[in-house]
């Protein structure tokens, strides 16, 4: 292995919008990023992404093919990372794919519970010539968890305080927080929609990707009877452990929910209604969590610069202060891709990094397969 503890992590997360890729320097026991790079996923790519998110024709074709190319595409987004950074193959110890899920049935969902996510890591390894741990996930149901999230492990690694109670907001397609108290066990779950819905939505009518800075939703006014028909999903019933993704929370969903509750309404009010959605699932949970108060927010993932998001979450917790991880060193965007390579770090060398208070797992596991350069 090289001499140095230099990491890449890659992310493509549930809105399937780009690939993420950092580097990272851990040989002073911090997490220390070197630089980064984002790869926009072809909208060819990112719509086999979306439709294998549901049953449909022609799924195995589909979901091969689609492996290769996003293993291609990993690997294409490492060699520009490298490129743009000036770092040579030689002075890196590994690369951490989380891969791009297509479905995730944690256990509960199906009598038998799988995970999958695409981007051949044998194709990652091969064409960038660095060693890859992949397929993170299914260690962690093996042992009964849900195999997601994963990421509050290196939240605590990173974030935990002695003098401070912390939760992490992650807010990317679905929204997970991690909570950090002061002294024993950090906890983590998915709360449900982050942007998944919002982006949805603004697709549809106005063909943009996202909401820049929620401005969209800005100018609609929350609908209450129609959020509260929303905040009536069973997932949002369920105790922790649990995750979920675009199987409980999709536009076909939300059609359902329209229907069913009819009355004129702008476009804009559904976005700002969805906004608010979010936000009351982040917060409910939050005050589970922190039943004492006196904790700071930190907000991460491409939600945390969600303007409007931000204020509302701010506005259902005025006594907390909510920032983004930016104020703990680092950028809210990079945050998933730094984790992973810190998950292949802890694989490397033979550590568990699954938190059982997080998944529900039975016992710690070292998670991920090495694919060797």
């Amino acid at each position: 292995m090289p001499m140095t503890d230099i990491y890449l992590g890659l992310m493509s997360g549930t809105s399937a919008d780009a690939i993420d890729a950092v580097a990272v320097d851990f040989s002073n026991n911090t997490a220390a990023l070197l630089g980064s790079h984002s790869k926009p996923l072809p909208p060819d790519i990112r719509a086999v992404i979306h439709r294998l998110a549901s049953t449909g024709p022609d799924e195995i074709d589909l979901l091969g093919q689609l492996d290769v190319q996003m293993g291609e595409l990993f690997a294409a987004t490492v060699h520009e990372l490298i490129e743009k950074l000036g770092l040579s193959n030689q002075t890196l110890s590994a690369i951490g794919s989380h891969g791009q899920t297509l479905r995730h049935r944690p256990p509960g969902s199906l009598a038998h519970p799988f995970t999958l996510q695409v981007g051949d890591p044998n194709i990652i390894a091969e064409q960038t010539g660095i060693t890859t741990v992949a397929d993170f996930r299914r260690r962690d149901m093996a042992v009964g968890g849900q195999g997601a999230p994963l990421v509050p492990a290196f939240h605590q690694a990173a974030f935990q305080s002695t003098t401070v109670n912390r939760a992490i907001v992650n807010i990317g397609g679905i929204a997970n927080i991690t909570w950090l108290p002061t002294s024993g066990e950090a906890t983590g779950f998915d709360t449900g929609p982050g942007n998944v819905l919002m982006d949805a939505w603004i697709w549809q009518h106005h063909k943009k990707t996202y909401d820049n800075a929620g401005a969209w939703a800005a100018s609609g006014t929350s609908d209450e009877q129609l959020l509260e028909a929303l905040l009536q999903h069973p997932f949002l019933f369920q105790a922790p452990p649990k995750s979920t993704g675009r199987e409980d929370f999709n536009p076909a969903w939300l059609d359902t929910c329209l229907r069913q509750y009819q009355c004129a309404r702008r476009p804009e009010d559904v976005q700002a209604t969805l906004l608010a959605f979010t936000a009351r699932t982040i917060t409910d949970q939050l005050k589970k969590v922190a039943k004492e108060g006196g904790i700071e927010i930190f907000l991460c993932g491409g939600g945390a610069y969600n303007d409007t998001l931000r204020q509302a979450i701010q506005g259902l917790m005025p006594h907390c202060p909510v920032a983004t991880t930016a104020e703990l060193g680092i950028a809210p965007e990079w945050i998933e891709a730094t984790a992973f390579a810190w998950l292949a770090r802890q694989t490397l060398n033979r550590e568990s990094s699954n938190l059982c208070a997080v998944t529900g797992a039975r016992k710690p596991v070292i998670l991920g397969g090495v694919y060797y350069a």
